[in-house]
């Protein structure tokens, strides 16, 4: 028997999710078996155990998109006892029992060693949010955006992949902005770096097709207006890289912005994301994160801790990255 996150449906309960104690023999398939020593809790974790948004297409489920940990049992020839690994995604915590568990049964295709350099903790500190945050600054350099070209957006930046985006941004020399509905976090959204901070208000209402011209590049984890804004805003060949939709899944834009100034949407998707992409987003990370940042940017919850913690998310009550810790 193991601990674990279990959200489920019935007649009786309804949509509920709780610690339970679960039997290893209800693990889906998988070929490692993996006791967890870290997990996080996501924005869609967050949806999933509080059913505010249809996360869960399987019940019963253990959330958790993230976690790391080391394997007990493998049948797969690229893992043995005792390897630590990471998985982030894959539609684990959505139809695949997920992290927030003190085991886990996985496809070992899903998983990737231990970046080299980081520990279990500082991974997870990291997770979904700092992986995508990754991807989304190395599509602005892809792109061929760089830090002398202007200021680079990042909406929503009191979350986990704004943080880690405005500190990845800001330690590789770009002018960051950072976009909040949270005045009072200004301090701490400059302690990461951003040069300067916004109120979401200026782009969450609608606007023109074409506004004037003012970021070079931008990251967004809104959606919504706010992404239509901050495409209509965007310079002559600058780059937008959509990667959530906290104010929603609409687009209400038009193509102006891209056929009138050439400028990219970008779509990040961390969830299925091929091997080699993973393997360079976290080589990446682990080169330029130092050990302060994960501390500033993370906080540390128990298993316990979890449901209720998983309502004050979604209420946005939670700054930065939620690191559960699953394994003493």
């Amino acid at each position: 028997m193991f601990k674990a996150i279990v959200i489920d449906k019935n007649e009786e309960k309804g949509y509920h999710s709780a610690l339970i104690e679960v039997d290893e023999a209800q693990l889906p398939e998988g070929d490692v078996l993996v006791e967890v020593i870290y997990s996080t809790l996501n924005y869609k974790d967050g949806l999933a155990i509080t059913g505010k948004g249809p996360v869960v297409r399987k019940f019963p489920m253990v959330p958790g998109v993230d976690l790391v940990g080391r394997v007990i049992k493998s049948e797969s020839d690229r893992f043995a006892t005792d390897d630590l690994v990471l998985l982030n995604g894959w539609g684990v915590g959505e139809v695949h029992w997920g992290g927030l568990a003190e085991k886990a049964r996985l496809n070992s295709d899903w998983l990737i060693a231990m970046p080299e350099g980081l520990t279990p903790a500082q991974v997870m500190a990291a997770g979904t949010a700092g992986y995508t945050a990754m991807l989304c600054v190395q599509a602005i350099e892809d792109k061929g955006v760089k830090p002398g070209d202007g200021e680079v957006l990042v909406t929503g930046a009191n979350g986990g992949v704004g943080g880690y985006s405005v500190k990845l941004l800001s330690r590789l020399g770009y002018h960051v902005v950072a976009s909040t509905g949270r005045p009072e976090e200004a301090d701490y959204l400059k302690a990461l770096g951003a040069s300067d901070i916004i109120d979401r208000q200026q782009l969450s209402e609608p606007g023109k097709p074409l506004q004037k011209e003012r970021w070079a590049a931008v990251i967004d984890s809104v959606g919504s207006h706010t992404l239509a804004n901050a495409c209509a805003q965007t310079r002559y060949g600058g780059v937008v890289a959509a990667c959530g939709l906290a104010q929603g899944m609409d687009f209400p834009a038009t193509v102006a912005p891209f056929i009138l100034r050439g400028v990219t949407l970008a779509g990040i998707d961390s969830v299925m994301r091929p091997l080699v992409d993973r393997e360079r987003a976290w080589k990446r990370l682990a080169e330029l994160l130092e050990a302060a940042d994960f501390d500033v940017l993370s906080h540390e919850i128990r298993l316990d801790d979890v449901v209720q913690t998983a309502a004050e998310l979604i209420d946005g009550k939670v700054r930065g990255r939620v690191l559960v810790k699953i394994q003493d």
